[in-house]
């Protein structure tokens, strides 16, 4: 599927909108220009003896004109240019949230914290700057041009053709040669930023462990390291900046004076007056005001350039594979699938590069409605890319995973309708209660919310609470504690009411009263549910219809709780380890 740009869209969108931009700008040149124009004439005409007061009335009149014109015509300008502009924003971050939104697993699998923000706080502020910063002023530039030229050419065409060379410098060459020198270095200080972007939000994200390993000065130290180095990229680009800036100013300069001598001559050949001379020099100033900004324009190109990069590639492959995935069988195997999802794996295969070790391999499974089961393995086992497989975030590279015999990564966007996710972590948003357990399904009444709530076991909870379910929860909600933090978002997904649920390590962190309570509330409340439980632990396992042990990306044991125990040591050690006072009396 062919996929939409980023520019395009809004060019045909806002087409006359911007032409009338481009032509207020152009008429912002004019008038100041004609404001010089008109002063130097005044000023030099009011110098001389003046035979008639109205010789110098009309350029006065012209100068007051053209005064409040210029600012009138500017402010439109400016008002018209940012309203579009800010109208084109709030579509592109619509449509940005619009592409994050169903691929939110599918991102967080390739993509760091930082780097979405990036997307969110950067890319798109790049964007829009590429009509006001590069766009909007080249064309103004070079209608300029073109009418400078003609207005001089009505007077001497040489002479117009020098003023073009001079021009040429300021509108071709210098921008070139500011491109050529800068190119590099822009994407290099973009990408280290973002890299700086990612550090930060790790930093405040895991602000907790640094603070309690001591180590907040090592963060500070290489942190600021890193700050050095953008700085340091960013000192050459400025010095740069200020050099092309003289050379720009210097070339004004020689055209001020090639005007002076131009226009002096032009007198002494009684080819204009003598006070038009001060009107043909002082027009050179705004006139330039409209060339200088172009190197600074093209300047940006590169940033423009990453940013794109980063939006094509969260907009590319993950959403064409749904779309071509997604057919009418999906569509109509949607409602049976809400209601009970057969979820099957077979000789499933995954590795994340060509030439990566297998995360997963040959693993098969057979989960119909209603089957719980426990998936144990230590950290890099291959359990987070079984749930992604699961989920039809990530397609197999060998073998198939399916739900109700269609490929799981085919449902694309309707996934949350089928499988819900309770992790060790649920973030709680700075508002109600009953506003975050809602978030489960938009439109449940007041007395469903209560209804979820009370199935999560939350009674003693809300009735702590000054304010019941109306309670602020504070940011990232701080104001509960773990076991509550999690009781909130299984209500949430008791909620959602989908009929496969993961729960992925979702008491880490507990003490083993408040997990032991939390497991017995979750086993209760989701009855009738597919449960797919990831854990290091095996605290109720007893209560799963299989257990799967993984390593390595491949099963090593797996069976009832009671028959691993019969016939596994390994596991009944482990079992015992979790378990140790029922062992030790």
């Amino acid at each position: 599927m062919k996929r939409e740009g980023w520019f395009a869209p809004y060019v045909s969108s806002y087409f006359w909108r911007f032409v009338l931009i481009i032509v207020l700008g152009a008429l912002t040149i004019f008038t100041a220009s004609s404001l010089m124009y008109t002063s130097g004439f005044l000023i030099s005409k009011a110098s001389t003896p003046v035979e008639n007061i109205l010789m110098i009335y009309v350029p006065i009149v012209g100068v007051r004109t053209f005064g409040t014109s210029r600012a009138v015509i500017h402010y439109v300008e400016r008002l018209v240019g940012h309203d579009t502009i800010l109208r084109i924003l709030s579509k592109m971050r619509v449509r940005l949230y619009n592409i994050l939104e169903p691929q939110a697993l599918f991102l967080s699998s390739r993509f760091r914290t930082g780097d979405i923000l990036g997307m969110l706080a950067d890319d798109i502020e790049y964007l829009q700057n590429v009509y006001l910063r590069t766009v909007f002023p080249s064309i103004i530039a070079l209608l300029i041009y073109g009418a400078a030229v003609i207005a001089l050419g009505t007077f001497d065409i040489a002479f117009a053709l020098l003023m073009a060379l001079y021009i040429l410098v300021l509108v071709v060459v210098l921008p070139f040669l500011s491109l050529l020198f800068t190119q590099k270095r822009q994407r290099e200080v973009k990408v280290e930023r973002n890299r700086l972007y990612q550090k930060l939000t790790d930093a405040v994200l895991g602000m907790g462990d640094w603070v309690i390993s001591g180590r907040q000065s090592q963060f500070v130290d290489t942190y600021e390291a890193d700050e050095r180095k953008v700085a340091k990229t960013d000192a050459a680009l400025r010095s740069w900046a200020r050099l092309r800036t003289f050379i720009g100013q210097t070339v004004i300069g020689i055209g001020v004076l090639s005007m002076l001598y131009w226009a002096a001559g032009e007198f002494a050949d009684g080819a204009i007056a003598g006070t038009l001379i001060a009107a043909f020099v002082l027009v050179v100033f705004p006139v330039a005001d409209a060339f200088l900004p172009v190197s600074e324009a093209v300047e940006k190109i590169p940033q423009y350039r990453n940013s794109l990069e980063r939006l094509s590639g969260v907009d590319g492959t993950k959403q064409n594979i749904v779309s071509e995935k997604a057919s009418i069988s999906v569509v109509d195997a949607l409602p049976q699938a809400m209601q009970s999802a057969h979820i099957k794996l077979e000789n499933v295969g995954y590795h994340y590069g060509s030439e990566a070790n297998w995360s997963v391999r040959d693993l098969s499974l057979d989960i119909p409605q209603g089957k719980k089961i426990a998936i144990i393995g230590r950290s890099g086992a291959g359990k987070s890319t079984l749930l992604k497989a699961i989920q039809g975030v990530i397609e197999p590279s060998d073998g198939s995973a399916t739900i109700n015999g269609i490929a799981a990564d085919a449902y694309g966007e309707h996934i949350p309708s089928i499988i819900a996710v309770l992790n060790q972590s649920p973030h709680l948003f700075d508002t109600t209660v009953a506003n975050n357990i809602r978030m489960g399904d938009p439109k449940a009444s007041e007395q469903a919310i209560k209804e979820a709530g009370a199935l999560a076991k939350m009674d003693t909870l809300i009735s702590s609470l000054p304010d019941g379910y109306d309670t602020f929860v504070r940011e990232a909600g701080q104001r509960f504690s773990g076991g509550e933090r999690q009781r909130i978002a299984l209500a949430r997904i008791l909620l959602q009411n989908t009929p496969v649920v993961i729960l992925d390590e979702p008491t880490v962190g507990l003490d083993p009263r408040t997990e032991r309570d939390l497991l017995k509330t979750m086993f209760e409340a989701m009855k009738g549910k597919s449960l797919i439980w990831v854990t290091h632990h095996l605290v109720g396992a007893e209560q799963m219809d299989e257990v799967i042990f993984m390593e390595n990306g491949s099963v090593e044991m797996r069976g009832t709780h009671a028959e691993l125990m019969k016939k596994e040591p390994r596991y009944r050690r482990l079992y015992e380890l979790d378990r140790p006072v029922e062992f030790l009396g």
